[in-house]
């Protein structure tokens, strides 16, 4: 495997995340890709550095290869900041070579220096290849079920 970079992503890699974000839209049922409308999140993300990331590995030629992104939110439960945890998503050439696990580590290195004491994600529960990742890196279940509404 050729050697992947990893960092946080910037304006010159929004071509490259819309792109992935389209596999993993792709995948999900509940969310259709759109060029317009992830650019225009991807550029709100970056935007707000102080309480988002969007981090990204990279192959040699500089072009991202897989991304996670994270949100910082307040926990009353917690009493503490709490990451949400969004978009994981690798381009299928690049899997099995524990890009995503790395990508996830750092995001949650990020959430900790931000003072967040849990991180917690949604699983398309028909991506059993995705539960079965989670639960291999020992991402618990909970007993909460995600609801949302348009505004």
């Amino acid at each position: 495997m050729e050697e992947i970079s990893y960092g946080v992503a910037n304006e010159a890699d929004i071509a490259d995340l819309v792109n992935l974000l389209a596999i993993l839209f792709g995948i999900e049922k509940d969310f259709n890709a759109d060029f317009t409308k992830q650019q225009k999140g991807l550029e709100l993300l970056l935007k707000s550095s102080t309480t988002a990331t969007i981090q990204v590995a990279r192959s040699p030629a500089g072009k991202a290869i897989g991304m996670v992104t994270a949100q910082l939110v307040i926990s009353t439960a917690q009493g503490a900041a709490s990451a949400w945890i969004e978009d994981m998503v690798i381009d299928a050439a690049y899997q099995k070579h524990g890009i995503g696990k790395q990508l996830l580590q750092n995001t949650l290195a990020w959430a900790k220096t931000k003072g967040a004491t849990r991180a917690q994600l949604l699983v398309d529960t028909a991506n059993t290849e995705a539960l079965g990742y989670y639960q291999h890196l020992h991402w618990e279940s909970t007993q909460l079920q995600a609801r949302r509404i348009f505004l």
